[in-house]
């Protein structure tokens, strides 16, 4: 599809929905780059967020909404809009962005239901307008690097893959049973909430739709019946607390993880929130004690139309956080825990390896946030230049993560049409 492009030689004018930790990640790229993007908006429901991502762009107060149907009322002189709300807010600003005429860049999941995200596929073809996914994986150097050598043939065909996806138990405590996706009915299945990253990735190496599927997992430990008989309903006054792997004052007190997280309000210090939030907080509370109802473990198997059978294993009792791929092809095989990449050739023993050890620490997940937003500004600025990820492009992984739960709940093997 053609899009309106930008005019040539100004930047691509963004409104920003939803000033969060996304959208400032991406919007590092606006900050180097001014000339290329440009914020002219920010929509956020939280004052502290939207005036400081306001501030930081240097937009005056009317250019600054607590909700975007003030500001869909009078979208001000924007090209397109980045939307980084919470997963339940999704559908309905990004519809109103398209029927405004106005290009998305849209955080994933695309939406709660599978017929939302159709639904926004479909408008964004009848209004002609580009909606962008931000699957960043496709633009991480070692990821990218994984589908270079598949598809260059080197080592013939994809059998079988099996990949994992490391949560760890940090992350899982913080964002899946304290935090914002804890429940599917304001967020979506874990599934899709966490991996729907790592499913595109192997459809996106495989090039091959998906025949069937089958998925097994439970919410198993974090549950109620699973709490020490002398815990607390606080981690802050739990006499077991210090033998607890998963004790908030440990997380964010002692060792001082995901705390950036947290709003200070000014004259406040973070020290003086933390305390607020373990004594009062959602975050404070017993990890057994949570309303907290999405999935602790689950695995996804899928049969593709070529045959190729894929594994996708999410496990959150791990200490590390990353992701474990194992590719078995015809000619050879390709394993790599994002540091390295192993690749051996069947004749002759041919090996070789590609660090990337050095990579896996840097910010903005190793510049493929920046690498995201670039290409999508290109998309919208150069003839001929396509977006590398399009909603239409996404959907099937959604579809994929949607039909699982489906199978987890049902316990049955799912066939696709």
């Amino acid at each position: 599809m053609n899009f309106q492009k930008v005019p040539e030689g100004r930047p691509l004018r963004m409104a920003v929905i939803g000033a969060g930790n996304r959208a400032n990640k991406y919007l590092e790229y606006a900050r180097r780059h001014p000339e290329r993007l440009q914020p002219v908006a920010v929509v956020d429901g939280n004052e502290l967020r939207r005036n400081e991502t306001a501030e930081r762009f240097g937009l005056a107060a009317e250019r600054r909404y607590a909700d975007y149907d003030a500001f869909f009322a009078r979208p001000a002189d924007a090209d397109a809009v980045l939307i980084t709300t919470p997963d339940d807010v999704h559908f309905d600003p990004c519809m109103k962005a398209i029927d405004a005429g106005l290009h998305v860049l849209l955080e994933k999941p695309i939406a709660q239901r599978l017929d939302e995200c159709r639904a926004i596929a479909r408008r964004a073809r009848e209004r002609g307008v580009l909606v962008g996914i931000c699957h960043v994986l496709r633009y991480h150097p070692y990821f990218a690097k994984i589908r270079e050598i598949v598809d260059s043939g080197e080592l013939g065909q994809i059998i079988s893959v099996n990949h994992v996806a490391a949560v760890g138990i940090d992350r899982t405590t913080h964002s899946y049973v304290r935090g914002p996706w804890r429940r599917e009915e304001t967020s979506n299945p874990m599934l899709l909430a966490k991996c729907c990253h790592d499913v595109d990735f192997l459809l996106w190496i495989t090039r091959s739709p998906c025949r069937k599927l089958s998925s097994f997992g439970s919410l198993r430990w974090f549950r109620a019946a699973n709490a020490p008989q002398t815990s607390a309903e606080r981690c802050i006054d739990c006499p077991v607390e210090h033998d607890c792997p998963y004790s908030a004052v440990d997380l964010y007190c002692t060792r001082r993880d995901w705390i950036s997280n947290f709003d200070v309000p000014q004259g406040r210090t973070l020290d003086e929130v933390l305390l607020e939030e373990l004594r009062h907080g959602p975050y404070g509370r017993c990890i057994y004690r949570c309303d907290n109802d999405v999935v602790d473990h689950q695995l996804l198997t899928m049969e593709l139309a070529d045959e190729t059978i894929l594994s996708l294993s999410m496990d959150i009792f791990t200490q590390d956080d990353c992701r474990r791929t194992h590719i078995k092809m015809t000619h050879g095989e390709i394993f790599g825990d994002e540091r390295k990449l192993h690749v051996h050739r069947f004749r002759r023993g041919h090996n070789r390896v590609y660090d990337f050890e050095e990579l896996a620490g840097h910010p903005f997940h190793a510049g493929a946030d920046l690498r995201l937003i670039e290409d999508f500004v290109d998309a919208l600025t150069r003839p001929g230049h396509p977006f590398l990820c399009t909603i239409e492009d996404s959907i099937e992984s959604h579809r994929i993560c949607f039909e699982a739960e489906r199978s987890r709940r049902c316990g049955e093997t799912i066939r696709l049409e």
